[in-house]
Formats: C-alpha cells, structure tokens, sequence
C-alpha cells in the first residue's frame, strides 16, 4: 500500500499541486507500515532520529540533521519512526525551476541518504522554514511559483551528493535516459543503434561513467525493476517476464537467478510486506 501515493497530489482548484509538505508527526499517522511506491519525489529533511528508511532494498539508519531522497518509482519503506522529527517534502519532477535543480532532480541515481554539514544547517533550516510557510498559504494565481522557486532553493541548500559531473559523456546521458524509459530492451544494441551510435561508442562512455559495461548497467536496472515488482506489486514471476519484456515466466526466472542467486519466488518470500 503507498499511503503517500493516495493522499497528495489532488487538485487544488483548477491548478494541481506540484510541491506539498509534510511533518513525520503527519506520516506516522498516515503509514500502515508497509512498502510505498510513488510516481514523483520524496525529499526528507531530518531534524533528529534515530529511525531508519529501505530504498530500492537498502536499509539507511536515520541520524540528526540528515537529508534522504525517494525518486518516483523507488520503493521504500520508513521503520523506527517514533523518535524521528523533520519534515518530507513531496514534489513532481517538473516542479524545480532552475536547471541546476532540474537537472539533479533527473538523475535516475539520486543519493538515498546523507548528512547535512553543520556550517550548511542553518541555510538548510531556513530554505525549508520559507518552503513551509509558502506551501501552507491559501492558493492564488500569484503565487503559484513561489513553492517551486523555493523547493529549488532548498535543494541547492542540501548539496545532495547525486550531483552529476560536467564532463558525463552526453552519449551516457541519452543511454541512462533510454533504459529508464525502455528497459524492457535487454540488448545494448538496440540503445546504441535507437540515437544512432556505434556500438564501441556506446560502450566506452558508460564504461567511462559508470566503470561498467552497457550490458551490465541494463542487466542492473531490470533487476532492480524485476525487485520493485517482486516486493511491491506482488506479482508473480510470470507477470515479471510480461512487464520486463521477457518470453516467459521461465526465461525470466533464469535471468533473476543468475544476476541475484535467487529464483524470483524464493526472494519475494524473504522481503516482509504489511
């Protein structure tokens, strides 16, 4: 169940909301304790823990002054929740305003989680104090921007560690994209051939990005997707070879054993789900 999922999002009058706020205090409320899946951010600053948050399948122990970020189709999990205070802000992709902020807010690999500098904290604090207040204002025409420009300033605040380097090989950039939005593709050279590369190029500059192969950095993504649809949705091995686009249930279970030394069902079993 993705308590975050149902509850945020909802039209506002004519206009949807792209930036809503809120405290743990509200989200322990809320939690059933189970897995959430949502198709846009979750940015969470810490003010104290302890706690603890999953994302994609790794545990993150909460501390003081932290930050943690969910992108859309992460599945994640927060436990421990008692003693964690701060607030989750929940955003769609398109909210940043700044192209610094739109870009790291594009990464498919953002940090999960990270500690915030004591000299950053007070900037952090007060970025997200003027979010807060923005966000909680009566809705009007003038201010529809205010929660994005703000959302923007906050983000540059936190310094998330995600940050891309200026000299990412734009073919990798074009690549990531593509496997993101077709990862149903297992063959490197249909990502090479689509934008119009050679082979060899495609190659070199994931292996220059990432210091894996093409096939490699596929392979990761439709397990860790294989994962999500596993734990989350529940489904069976045979619905994961249809949605991965796979020939069946059993050419997929093939596929899942050798990449995880599991079969799909036997990892499923091991993940709790409320």
């Amino acid at each position: 169940m993705s308590v975050i999922r149902q509850m945020t999002y909802q039209p506002a009058g004519r206009r949807a909301v792209s930036v809503e706020t809120m405290t743990f205090g509200r989200l322990r409320e809320l939690s059933d304790g189970g897995t959430q899946r949502a198709d846009f951010h979750v940015l969470a600053v810490i003010d104290a823990g302890p706690g603890s948050v999953s994302v994609d399948f790794c545990h993150h122990p909460l501390q003081d002054r932290s930050a943690v970020w969910t992108p859309p189709g992460a599945v994640h999990r927060w436990d421990d929740l008692a003693g964690v205070a701060g607030h989750l802000v929940l955003f769609v992709p398109t909210a940043p305003v700044t192209h610094a902020t739109r870009e790291l807010v594009a990464s498919p690999d953002p940090a999960a989680h990270w500690s915030i500098p004591d000299a950053d904290w007070p900037f952090v604090d007060t970025a997200r104090s003027h979010l807060l207040l923005e966000a909680s204002a009566p809705p009007s025409d003038s201010r529809t921007e205010l929660p994005q420009i703000l959302l923007s300033a906050l983000i540059t605040r936190l310094h998330p560690p995600h940050a891309e380097g200026p000299l990412t090989p734009q073919v990798f950039r074009l690549f990531r994209s593509s496997v993101e939005a077709h990862f149903q593709h297992h063959d490197a050279g249909y990502y090479a051939s689509a934008p119009g590369y050679a082979p060899r190029t495609l190659s070199r500059a994931v292996r220059q990005a990432t210091g894996r192969t093409a096939k490699a950095y596929i392979v990761e993504r439709s397990v860790l997707e294989a994962k999500r649809l596993l734990a989350h949705d529940r489904l069976t091995a045979a619905r994961c070879a249809d949605v991965l686009g796979f020939p069946d249930a059993s050419n997929f279970s093939v596929f899942f054993r050798k990449a995880t030394g599991m079969r799909p069902g036997a990892w499923q079993a091991t993940v709790a789900v409320e």
